[in-house]
């Protein structure tokens, strides 16, 4: 064979290689997303026998008057729980990247606290400070933490680092440039910071809203906690499903929830197109040089905030440690012999720790491998396109809606997959899917910064595609697998909408078990749980970090 005609079948072995896995791609997302929302979706408009219902699901749920008062209390929750975290954040961002005040990483990794613990462990710490027999319940003057104030006050310190990350990446690609020239115009500091500083954010503070809003519409854990009676859609849809058996009904409360976290999710699209058309190539970094006035403000505003996260996390681990709650307040480790509490023990939690490494290592693979179809094969055709948007979607789809649309598929009598539901199989499945975008859009961030000629050169030299993808793709962004990894790792570890639904007797993670105590008056030991799960996602995060600098040094030698 010539060497051309030897060339020629290489590059068609590499092509069908890729376009297999952009198939393979296309039938994971469909089979594990798009599907299950579908199934959703019809159930929506099926009678409780199964034939047509049409609008009549619909109709219902628009004269039930108790379904509409939890959306409408969803509604301005969210939007409460946002207006209150968006400034804070952007403050908080504000004096770690436009001040020069010590200490920023020690603020950094204590905003990330939030991150690191389920939603449940501040409405856990609420109650121990502003609940009924609260040690600070007077301060609410009469009114009680449970219902929409504790709502919104463990809403604002969950949501607080998502909206800081956010502000604080928009807030770092400022162009030094335009504060040199309002500097020379003479303006005063307040217009700079109004006519530069705001409209160079405002897209990111955009973006904060709208997650701060989605998050708090979607979270089940904080008002299952402290909700009390005020209803919302998230504990409504477990009502529906778990307490009523109403799967139709579910479905259709499923989709109003679904409702406003795509139009969040499209807001939130927009508002990143236009940041991105906005960046320019030649910007200057602005460094802030120290000026006290500024700086002694925002020094003391980051400690209160610091001082309030870490506060509520150590009344949590206070809280672990009583012995009996408010009438024995002698320490105990005995909250922590999980036997008494559950029948599971501590098998829930080696459990939680099982399915999250599922996710992190199977999650990862997945999530880089698809990322990687989709940026170098070929690029022709409506299927590229198609399972980029399938790709993006998981993060406009609640966990409880994700959650829903798996059990009304995964239980269809017609499905061969069947099988996978009550198993650890079906969770692992599930957070990978909930969890999918944001680590598809690190892998598709990570690939791109790498030349194209990579595959090019390998191509010339006759090394399959597949032998460049493991030998220099996957090496030069180790750092970036390891984030997905972690992220994974973590967010399956605290998530509970998203495997409520969905767990078994002998597949119960540690997050369930927190609700689960918590149900049944066990605040201690509910907090003990929610304590280890924080310990554990710290510990991953620690070894991220460790690690990151190993395979950083390991990288820029391989580069040399």
């Amino acid at each position: 064979m010539s060497e051309v005609a030897l060339s020629r079948s290489r590059v068609s072995l590499d092509q069908v290689v890729m376009r297999g896995g952009l198939w393979l791609a296309v039938a994971f997302l469909a089979v594990f997303l798009v599907l299950p929302l579908a199934t959703l979706l019809m159930r929506a408009f099926e009678t409780p026998q199964g034939g047509f219902a049409g609008l009549a699901n619909f109709s219902a749920y628009a004269t039930t008057p108790a379904l509409l008062a939890a959306a409408w209390n969803s509604l301005w929750t969210a939007a409460l729980t946002a207006a209150i975290v968006v400034p804070l954040a952007f403050t908080f961002a504000y004096a770690l990247t436009r001040s020069s005040i010590p200490a920023k990483p020690a603020f950094r990794a204590v905003m990330m606290l939030p991150l690191l613990a389920p939603s449940l462990l501040p409405a856990l710490a609420l109650i121990y400070l502003f609940g009924n027999q609260g040690m600070l319940r007077g301060v609410l003057l009469g009114h009680s933490i449970y219902g929409p104030i504790g709502i919104v006050i463990a809403q604002v310190f969950y949501c607080f680092p998502s909206a800081a990350l956010i502000l604080a990446v928009a807030l770092s690609t400022a162009d030094a440039r335009l504060y040199e020239a309002a500097a020379a115009l003479k303006a005063s500091r307040l217009r700079i910071f109004r006519t530069v500083t705001l409209p160079g954010a405002r897209y990111g503070l955009v973006s904060a809203f709208v997650v701060v809003f989605t998050l708090v519409m979607t979270d089940f854990g904080i008002p299952k906690v402290i909700g009390g009676q005020f209803p919302v859609l998230a504990t409504d849809v477990y009502k529906q499903v778990v307490g009523l058996q109403n799967f139709n009904m579910g479905a259709v409360v499923g989709i109003v929830l679904l409702a406003p976290a795509v139009l969040a999710y499209l807001l939130d699209r927009w508002a990143t197109r236009q940041r991105a058309a906005t960046l320019s190539g030649r910007a200057v970094p602005l460094r802030p040089a120290p000026r006290r006035a500024r700086d002694l403000p925002l020094l003391v505003l980051c400690l209160v905030v610091a001082a309030v996260l870490v506060g509520i996390v150590g009344v949590a681990a206070w809280g672990s440690l009583i012995r009996f709650w408010p009438y024995n307040l002698s320490l105990t480790l005995d909250n922590y012999d999980f036997s008494r509490f559950d029948a599971s023990g501590w098998d829930t939690v080696w459990l939680s720790v099982q399915m999250a490494a599922l996710v992190a290592v199977i999650g990862s693979v997945i999530v880089f491998t698809i990322a990687y179809v989709l940026e170098r094969g070929h690029q022709a055709g409506v299927l590229p396109g198609m399972a980029r948007f399938a790709a993006s979607i998981p993060l406009a789809v609640p966990g409880l809606v994700l959650g829903l649309a798996y059990v009304l598929f995964f239980n269809h009598p017609a499905n061969p997959l069947g099988f996978l539901y009550g198993t650890l199989a079906i969770l692992v499945l599930n957070s990978l899917v909930h969890f999918y975008t944001v680590g598809h859009l690190t892998a598709v961030t990570a690939i791109r910064q790498l030349d194209p000629e990579f595959e090019a050169v390998g191509a010339s030299m006759r090394v399959p595609v597949w032998v460049t993808f493991r030998r220099v793709t996957v090496p030069i962004c180790l750092p970036a697998i390891l984030e997905i990894a972690v992220y994974l790792f973590v967010s399956a570890m605290t998530t509970v909408s998203a495997v409520i639904f969905l767990y078994g007797p002998d597949t119960k993670p540690a997050s369930i078990a927190v609700v689960h105590m918590d149900e049944a008056g066990q605040a201690s030991a509910a907090a003990a749980m929610a304590v280890v799960i924080l310990g554990i996602t710290t510990g991953a995060k620690l070894a991220q970090l460790a690690a990151g600098a190993v395979v950083g040094r390991l990288t820029q030698a391989w580069r040399r």
